[in-house]
């Protein structure tokens, strides 16, 4: 990972931060203090204002978790960002602690192992999750070591902290918006009877986003915005930020029976629910802060939000609507790789860079209808930078792409009819046999997967080592998930299905309209990496005596590099499946393209022989 120009050096403000940490950790008599990547919210990609383990680890990734005390500092990250971490924490006295998932907290097991009895653990309850503040609060009660959930030692120390994001919300207009605020709604308080539950509250962005039919920009590339809500069986209390809803959506959200009120107010409002009423909360997807706030004379009911269900099954309409989106991403995408090829043709008189690939790509589906951001930062690898599944070139460190290997491009698009995430690797000059032979494996491996039938109702982490299974026969894994669930024009990231080593659990049973990623990867620290990725929609595939089975529908369209395949590697069924792929594409997308891009299509999808 370099420069054009070669490495360049970066004085880095850490330790600073840290040794004022310490000085305010000891006035508040903490003698350790953690900062999850996390905010009230519990989201994935966080707004500026609760970017602390960033601010304070000079680390960049999207997970990790900072735990300093007055001797050690160390972060703790899964295998997505040892090569990144390795780099962003050098000079910055914060030891990386390797974890093998996101989801592991080890860091809990550490803190108890070395705190001693009377000693007391700080973290801002606000942002610290209920699930993990409960095994946090077990382990320390076993080892007579005290929590201290109140304090926010960043709001002390963090001198241009951003404010909350003021983004505008808008509203998710028909025809893109298939079900309407009420029926969404309809939905959701159906389930809280059948639960017995009079109120639901609720943090998770990307559920309020669908229950109520509205997006914003207060999250990077996820069309979300900061709030929470209380749903009554007859009323429903939307808090967000003054100024954010304009005066006419605010007037149809209340004739849909939505009041407003200010964000801060939300914890109030919990804490004045009357006495022997019943609130549903998802342990999984709210805070400890919030949870302290629900009076102990409130029947709290613990069970998953009904519209993480909900929003992950798509409906027919939905559906084909997301088709569209394909049609128009895979536009783009035939513009963009005939650019790059272009590109690589002319590169005497033009210098090529991982940052040119992020521009132009971004570029060509801006011109598509529909289009409103990325979907997340496009991660554009060369060589050994493709070995990192998250890495992202900065100005300060980049490839040029040149010379020989493989470029690995992961991008996609927010669009008001679907959401897109696709990885592509295509070859730079001349490709080694063992990287053919690497990208071949990941082929198979993506291929089993997408021919899959299989029981609705299969727990999603189940299917995992269908794709793995080729990988695995010639002594390779990776280090993260196979599959993740993606929104309708909401996060690229959603549950509650997850192919991956995650343990099944009733949540993660796959049924019809879900859709969720095929990417499995092969990575070669310091030298390349692969993945191929396309997303999936389970679809019926008919009933036994057995019960109802699903399948997948491919529903990404884009030509797979097949100057990267080895064909001895393939089976005559892999290879009629990648060329009935590859016509399916050329077929759906001939319409939408003209001149230098058609032809790149053409040429892409062209019959795979022995």
């Amino acid at each position: 990972m370099n420069s054009p120009h070669g490495p360049v050096a970066i004085a880095t403000p850490i330790p600073a931060r840290l040794a004022q940490l310490r000085a305010v950790m000891k006035s508040h008599g903490l003698d350790a203090y953690i900062i999850p990547s996390a905010d009230p919210h519990l989201s994935e990609y966080l707004p500026q204002r609760w970017q602390g383990r960033e601010h304070f680890s000079g680390f960049t990734g999207s997970v990790g978790t900072l735990v300093v005390t007055a001797d050690f500092a160390g972060l703790w990250v899964d295998s997505r960002y040892w090569s990144q971490a390795e780099k962003e924490l050098a000079a910055t006295g914060i030891q990386m602690m390797k974890i093998a998932t996101a989801t592991a907290t080890p860091h809990i097991e550490w803190l108890a192992d070395k705190l001693q009895a009377g000693q007391t653990i700080g973290v801002d309850g606000a942002v610290l999750g209920l699930a993990t503040a409960r095994a946090l609060e077990q382990a320390m009660l076993a080892k007579g070591v005290k929590l201290d959930t109140d304090q926010d030692l960043l709001q002390q120390i963090w001198p241009d902290r951003p404010g909350l994001p003021q983004a505008p919300i808008y509203e998710h207009l028909a025809p893109y918006a298939v079900v309407s605020r009420k029926g969404k709604l309809a939905a959701v308080r159906e389930r809280m009877r059948a639960l017995s539950a009079e109120w639901h509250f609720i943090s998770t962005v990307d559920d309020l986003a669908w229950i109520f039919n509205l997006r914003g920009a207060d999250v990077s590339y996820n069309p979300v915005f900061i709030g929470h809500a209380l749903i009554g069986l007859e009323s429903a209390t939307l808090f967000v930020s003054p100024g954010k809803i304009p005066p006419a959506l605010a007037e149809v959200l209340a004739e849909d029976g939505v009041r407003i009120a200010d964000y801060p107010q939300a914890a109030a409002a919990l804490a004045a629910l009357p006495a022997s009423t019943s609130l549903l909360i998802d342990p999984r997807r709210i805070t400890w802060g919030f949870r302290q706030s629900v009076p102990s004379h409130v029947n709290v009911i613990e069970a998953i939000n009904p519209s993480v269900f909900a929003k992950s099954r798509k409906t027919a309409q939905e559906a084909r609507l997301v088709r569209e989106a394909m049609e128009q991403d895979g536009a783009a995408l035939c513009e963009f790789f005939a650019w790059l090829e272009a590109a690589l043709v002319a590169q005497g008189r033009q210098v090529l860079t991982e940052l040119t690939i992020d521009e132009h790509i971004t570029a060509a589906r801006a011109r598509q209808p529909h289009f409103v951001s990325p979907s997340f930062g496009t991660i554009a690898g060369f060589n050994a930078n493709g070995a990192m599944p998250h890495y992202h070139a900065t100005q300060a460190s980049h490839a040029v792409i040149e010379g020989n290997g493989l470029l690995l491009i992961d991008s996609g698009g927010q669009y008001l009819n679907g959401t897109t995430d696709i990885t592509r690797v295509v070859p730079i000059g001349v490709v080694s046999a063992e990287q053919r032979r690497d990208f071949t494996l990941v082929l198979k491996g993506m291929i089993a997967l997408s021919r899959l039938r299989f029981p609705r109702g299969t727990c999603s982490p189940v299917l995992d080592t269908v794709a793995r299974a080729p990988i695995w026969a010639e002594g390779i894994n990776y280090g993260h998930g196979t599959g993740h669930g993606v929104g309708y024009f909401l996060n690229v990231h959603e549950g509650p299905q997850s192919i991956s080593g995650a343990m099944p659990d009733p949540h993660t049973a796959m049924e019809e309209g879900m859709i969720t990623s095929n990417e499995p990867g092969i990575y070669r620290p310091g030298k390349w990496g692969v993945r191929i990725e396309n997303l999936l929609l389970n679809i019926p595939a008919g009933q036994t005596e057995f019960g109802d089975f699903l399948q997948f529908e491919t529903l990404t369209l884009c030509p797979i590099d097949t100057r990267c395949i080895d064909p001895v590697l393939m089976g005559e069924d892999e290879i009629a499946w990648l060329n009935d792929y590859h016509a399916m594409v050329l077929q759906r997308l001939s319409a939408r393209v003209t001149g230098l891009a058609k032809a790149w299509l053409e040429e892409r999808t062209l019959a795979l022989d022995r």
